[in-house]
């Protein structure tokens, strides 16, 4: 499981884990308030503790974030602490934003008791809006504002779930063939949904912004113009005459990497953020931010996965520097190199961190053929499928 941009882990059903096992002193801080302070100590120190992301309890604990902004060490998953199906891990940080990897990931079994829970996994379509609620509220006890986005592998009964809320990616990764099992949601992708919620409700755009899109940013002297434009019911272009509410910035503005929603954000799905505002202002982001996964299924019984069958789970820090194509490449070359290495997952989702960060180069990050790397934090599972055997109970 991958959290983006988090400052806690959860796991699937959205069970909060910020008082780790292990964690004696923050426990009873929270359940033993000193009299007189009515739980006070125990806020301070849960906050203390989550200023900083915590790493994945699985990563050697000498794996170190980086001392030093612009550091960027990779730390992967230790062989004395196996992960589950002997899946690999392995991240980098960021460049010169912070000192912590902003990504947050987690491994781990999960029981499940109840036969109609059972059914209702393997029916589930996604998180409900009240659940993105609870973690505002959980949120807001700490004092914290953050958002994430969040790419989920959950294996039942013979069947992979893959969710997905944001801009991570799952690849299914085979001998002749590669499937990608998740799509990024980003404001262009969800332009249709995000201009028809501002027709609706236009108030959520408090009069700075417009709904509509226009190839680039409308000037003063042009109105009473004929300019192309586009509005949530249509699929091509077509053309208006400018007026005065179309000088408002655009909804949705920019190209590519560098698309953002109201001029903050670059993804459209993901979880928290409900007191985002833009810059300067009381207008609210999350209205136009969707907590519902995307989820696809893999029916095991339809696939006879062999040992080099991988499932890459990465986030956007590894696809903005490398296409599908790439990786599989990557992936198929390395695992046929390395096949009686115990720890190959886990040098495999290595080897690709390392590849996307690329290397120092005086003050620049480049890739091996000296195009840019990534500055972004990079968090990379490789799930090797052959091994689900024996686990389907």
């Amino acid at each position: 499981m991958v959290y983006r941009e988090g400052e806690r882990e959860k796991t699937v059903t959205g069970v909060e884990t910020l008082r780790e096992a292990g964690d004696e002193e923050a426990k009873r801080a929270w359940s033993e308030p000193k009299e007189g302070d009515r739980g006070s100590h125990a806020r301070k120190l849960v906050q203390q503790r989550t200023a900083i992301p915590r790493r994945p309890r699985f990563l050697p604990a000498a794996c170190g974030d980086g001392k030093t902004l612009g550091s960027r060490p990779v730390s992967s998953s230790s062989k004395d602490w196996p992960l589950l199906w002997d899946t690999g891990y392995a991240e980098v940080i960021n460049a010169q934003k912070s000192i912590s990897n902003e990504d947050q990931a987690m491994c781990c079994h999960i029981n499940i008791m109840k036969a109609e829970s059972c059914a209702r996994a393997e029916g589930a379509s996604g998180i409900k809006p009240e659940k993105d609620e609870m973690i505002g509220q959980e949120l807001a006890t700490t004092n914290q504002s953050d958002g994430c986005t969040a790419l989920v592998a959950f294996y039942l009964q013979g069947k992979l779930y893959i969710a997905n809320a944001g801009d991570s990616r799952a690849l299914l990764i085979q001998k002749q063939s590669l499937l990608q099992l998740s799509s990024e949601f980003t404001p262009e992708v969800e332009r249709k949904r995000i201009q028809h919620l501002a027709f609706v409700y236009p108030k959520l755009l408090a009069h700075e912004f417009t709904r509509f899109e226009f190839p680039r940013r409308l000037k003063r002297e042009e109105l009473g113009q004929k300019v192309l434009y586009r509005d949530y019911y249509m699929e091509g272009w077509g053309y208006k005459i400018i007026d005065e509410a179309d000088l408002r910035y655009p909804l949705i503005h920019g190209q590519g990497r560098r698309t953002r929603l109201l001029g903050t954000l670059a993804v459209s799905r993901g979880l928290g953020d409900h007191h985002l505002k833009v810059f300067d202002s009381d207008i609210m982001v999350k209205p136009f931010l969707s907590c519902i996964p995307e989820v696809k299924v893999l029916d095991f019984t339809k696939f006879e996965f062999l040992e080099d069958d991988v499932l890459i789970m990465a986030t956007d820090g590894l696809w903005d520097v490398m296409c599908n194509e790439e990786v599989a490449q990557i992936t198929r070359t390395f695992l046929d190199d390395n096949t009686v290495n115990p720890s190959r997952f886990s040098e495999l989702a290595a080897h690709l961190v390392h590849l996307a960060r690329g290397s120092l180069n005086e003050h620049q990050w480049i890739l091996d053929n000296n195009s840019p790397a990534s500055y972004d934090d990079i968090s990379v599972f490789a799930i090797p499928l052959s091994r689900q055997r024996g686990h389907d109970n």
